[in-house]
């Protein structure tokens, strides 16, 4: 046995490089709860209505969505839709029921020309009832002035 110096063992060299895991391991969190949470905003409020013998889902006004995006294409219930197939769907809907509310989507920057278009379709197939929807105003924004 010799009375000098201890050998040592080097030790473990720090690491260089970042962990990703941790990092994936967030971001995957992040993507599922975005996925989850998506069709909740998409989605109208749910609600349980009650049932009522003189209920008759027929005779209730159904809607088309048509939405006009910021290049001028027509989309029928988020599919692209061109002019004529569009006036084919107004005049079937108008058929089955003449009560059939048309909801208008318009890009801000869409000429007012184009909107004319999609509601003289609309009403040359018998759609009298059409609603322009927009978006409700911030609170953020001030509001006008009066006097």
């Amino acid at each position: 046995m010799s009375f000098g110096r201890l050998e040592r063992t080097p030790g473990a060299k720090p690491m260089s490089e970042i962990n990703m895991t941790p990092l994936i391991d967030v971001m995957l969190v992040l993507l599922v709860i975005f996925i989850i949470t998506a069709p909740l905003l998409v989605s109208a409020v749910k609600v349980d209505l009650p049932q009522a013998e003189g209920a008759q889902a027929a005779d209730a006004p159904k809607y088309l969505s048509v939405v006009i995006d910021k290049t001028g294409q027509i989309f029928l219930a988020d599919q692209p839709t061109p002019p004529h197939v569009l006036a084919q769907a107004f005049q079937t809907a108008a058929t089955q029921n003449p009560l059939t509310e048309v909801q208008l989507r318009a890009d801000t920057t869409v000429p007012y020309g184009r909107v004319v278009e999609v509601m003289g379709l609309a009403q040359k197939a018998g759609l009298n009832r059409i609603g322009f929807v927009a978006e409700p105003e911030s609170p953020s924004t001030p509001a006008s002035a009066s006097n």
